[in-house]
């Protein structure tokens, strides 16, 4: 968009040049023609985005959403579109005791009630990837923070609403499989990830 603006501005001094009395109106036409070409390919190289592999893109023109997604690869856009960038690859999230592991540098590891009302602490990992159709959903119910918004809270929630249905000691032993189950048919009811 900047050369187009810089085209524009080339354009209109060639047309105040032109009306001068100075030796310089000879250059008018010069400056119109440089001033077409450069705002023509200000424009072209605005409507070309490129997506990464194992990305998609959102468009949002003066802030309307568009339901279509941009595949990989180069796509032709307006050029007054936005294009917000999302990750499809598989992803994951910590939570961990441990502050230098997991998106935040805290403990961040959730703390549950157990059924026999002991506290118990779980660091945990989530997988997750965006679907591709939900994208435009996603950027325009949530915004482009959905691990801080949708993925951290909603697993959090997830856990300490089935962590009450085990005891502490099963919750790390003999039915940790069916907790881990329990709460990934929990997540994939989001929609938006799976």
């Amino acid at each position: 968009m900047f050369l187009t603006i810089i085209g524009i501005l080339v354009l209109l001094t060639g047309f105040l040049v032109a009306n001068s009395a100075y030796n310089i109106a000879r250059y008018s036409s010069m400056l119109k023609i440089g001033g077409i070409v450069i705002a023509v390919l200000g424009l072209v190289t605005a409507s070309i985005r490129q997506i990464d592999a194992g990305t998609i893109g959102v468009q949002s023109v003066f802030g309307e959403v568009r339901p279509d997604v941009l595949e990989n690869g180069l796509n032709f856009v307006n050029p007054l579109a936005e294009v917000a960038v999302f990750d499809t690859k598989a992803q994951n999230y910590t939570m961990s005791a441990v502050t230098s592991e997991g998106e935040l540098k805290a403990d961040d590891a959730i703390r549950v009630l157990s059924a026999d009302g002991l506290e118990v602490v779980i660091d945990l990992t989530v997988l997750y990837k965006i679907m591709p159709e939900k994208a435009p959903a996603i950027f325009k119910g949530i915004g482009t923070d959905y691990k801080d918004k949708i993925i951290r809270p909603v697993t959090r929630t997830r856990i300490r609403d089935n962590a009450v249905y085990y005891d502490a000691v099963a919750l790390y032993s003999k039915r940790r499989d069916e907790f881990q189950s329990r709460i990934y048919q929990r997540l994939i009811a989001v929609h938006y990830i799976c």
